[in-house]
């Protein structure tokens, strides 16, 4: 059974639904998302109680941020690195350093207006991540969830078996960012993004979906990092 994969945009926002044998959530989405997941999820036939995980592809406000509100309509287990784990449980606002100069310029323009107007509602994981592999088999999925820090130090990314891969902040793909896929913008450590990705394409990664954009090919990452 190949996995129906289902995307909830919330603004500038892209949350993923993969329901093959079972069902898991990649990210939270920005706050007071509780409506938009809840129509989506009505939009596509799904039974919100249907999901079992949220895996958190790292712990920015826009990425954790009704990651609360869906486990309690849920009843989802919630999965974070251990590195990002504080920004979850004590509501902690990040956001990475530019990497760019269109990084550099609009982080230092809009963190004055964003940080004290974004509240996150503080949350205890379930599952605290490290750096191994988890098998995603007793969700009913057919892939796993690998460490690939560099957008923070906690980012973690959902690979299936078939190739897709739900990178979080890995990649950005299309505006306020990027015109067109490409590396991130804000990052904690550029090279290790780029190491990240060598991995995620040695595990067989074939088709990239971004946090932020539409879905786009590997092959598009590569000329950047090789």
């Amino acid at each position: 059974m190949s996995a129906k994969i289902f995307d909830i945009q919330s603004g500038i926002n892209t949350c993923y639904v993969i329901k093959e044998k079972g069902t898991i959530m990649i990210d939270g989405g920005p706050p007071k998302m509780k409506g938009i997941f809840l129509k989506k999820m009505t939009d596509y036939s799904v039974d919100p109680e249907e999901i079992q995980l949220i895996v958190l592809s790292h712990g920015d406000f826009d990425h954790v941020g009704s990651a609360k509100e869906i486990q309690e309509i849920t009843g989802a287990k919630i999965a974070i690195h251990e590195k990002d784990r504080m920004n979850l449980e004590q509501g902690q606002f990040n956001w990475s350093k530019g990497v760019s100069t269109w990084g550099k310029i609009s982080r230092s323009i809009l963190m004055p207006l964003i940080r004290n107007r974004v509240t996150s509602p503080s949350t205890k994981a379930d599952i605290i991540l490290d750096d191994s592999d988890v098998l995603l088999n007793e969700y009913g999925i057919a892939g796993r969830i690998l460490y690939t820090p560099g957008h923070t130090m906690g980012s973690v990314s959902v690979l299936l078996d078939s190739g897709e891969v739900f990178a979080g902040c890995l990649a950005h793909n299309g505006l306020p960012f990027t015109f067109h896929p490409a590396l991130p913008i804000y990052a904690e450590n550029i090279e290790l993004i780029k190491e990240s990705w060598k991995k995620l394409i040695d595990a067989g990664a074939k088709m990239v979906f971004p946090g932020h954009g539409k879905p786009f090919s590997v092959e598009i990452i590569k000329k950047y990092i090789y």
